[in-house]
């Protein structure tokens, strides 16, 4: 019996994710920032051919299994890195980017599975002098982008995979076998990939860095995500550090927060009963009841947007609320 499957990463560049000087080209409209990619894929050979995200890692993988054993297994993924796109002077300039080799190292086996690891990454084909921490101290070339992938198929038919690896920078979401979006990177940090992200600190020098995911929020939060983002309003921002609180059970609440960045603990009667990621709708439940029913505390840095009550219609917000009673 022949078993197939895939696990696949898109990495983009989400809105407000640039910071320092760097982040000038993109409020000047020469560079840009990046749609959210689809909850599903359908085509990612057309989504690369239109340029809807900046790299993907795409891990397929096969077994020959015979009477519930191993008897053979090989890859059959690739990577894909986008174009880098310019507005100058009312002309867009097309920069293909570097595309580094596949890492695949050989397969573990076991008796009923076989696990497989995939790095893929590149970096911009634009100069991108800056400073960087350690030797050689300086460097022209862009900082590298990737994502390492397992994925381990078994015997019976079934298969698992996640993200193991990434780089701090940008975000990477995780698509299953069948197209659907299971997991998100919690957290980006662009300072730490400018200067840290050469040399020996990417997979095709001596290390990776460690990815943290976090769950996919739901359809109706992409939405109203997606409509907050899309308005005229001029919202506020708050930066949270590791550890700091964001909303305290029990007191009195009458702002939403959408999380842009960061990973978020929420926590009731001082015990945590979930973690939320980029993209969570958050405090809606103050605005229905009286008072805040948690305490979300940062687990890592983070950015949330501050939602004024009127944003959202109410029967949009109680049935928000209503999948976020985490105490039940």
């Amino acid at each position: 019996m022949r078993v197939e499957s895939s696990i696949t990463s898109v990495t983009w560049i989400p809105s407000e994710a640039i910071e320092g000087m760097t982040k000038l080209p993109f409020e000047m409209g020469i560079a840009h920032y990046d749609d959210p990619p689809p909850d599903r894929i359908v085509d990612l050979e057309a989504m690369h051919e239109h340029d809807l995200f900046r790299e993907a890692n795409e891990l397929r993988a096969w077994i020959e299994a015979h009477d519930g054993e191993i008897t053979g297994h090989g890859y059959s993924g690739r990577g894909r890195v986008g174009v880098t796109r310019l507005k100058l002077l009312g002309r867009e300039i097309a920069c293909p980017a570097v595309h580094y080799p596949l890492i695949l190292p050989e397969p573990e086996v076991g008796p009923d599975w076989v696990n497989f690891t995939q790095s893929a990454g590149g970096h911009m084909g634009l100069p991108a002098p800056r400073r960087v921490k350690g030797k050689p101290f300086f460097k022209i070339q862009s900082a590298s982008a990737w994502t390492t992938l397992e994925l381990i198929i078994y015997a019976d038919g079934t298969a698992k995979g996640r993200l193991v690896g990434a780089s701090p920078f940008p975000r990477h979401w995780i698509y299953d076998a069948n197209g659907e979006l299971v997991e998100k990177s919690g957290s980006i940090d662009f300072e730490r990939w400018y200067r840290q992200t050469h040399g020996p600190n990417t997979p095709w020098g001596e290390e990776d860095s460690p990815a943290m995911t976090t769950a996919v929020e739901s359809e109706l939060e992409r939405e109203l995500s997606a409509s907050i983002m899309r308005g005229d309003a001029k919202l506020d921002r708050r930066r949270l550090g590791d550890g700091e609180t964001l909303t305290e059970q029990g007191a009195e609440g009458n702002e939403l927060y959408l999380l842009l960045d960061g990973v978020l603990a929420v926590e009731i009667d001082g015990e945590p009963v979930a973690e939320v990621g980029p993209g969570a709708l958050l405090g809606e439940r103050a605005l229905l009841e009286g008072t805040r029913t948690a305490t979300l505390r940062a687990t890592t840095p983070a950015r949330v947007v501050v939602v004024p009550a009127d944003a959202i219609e109410e029967s949009a917000m109680q049935e928000l609320a209503a999948s976020h009673r985490r105490e039940e």
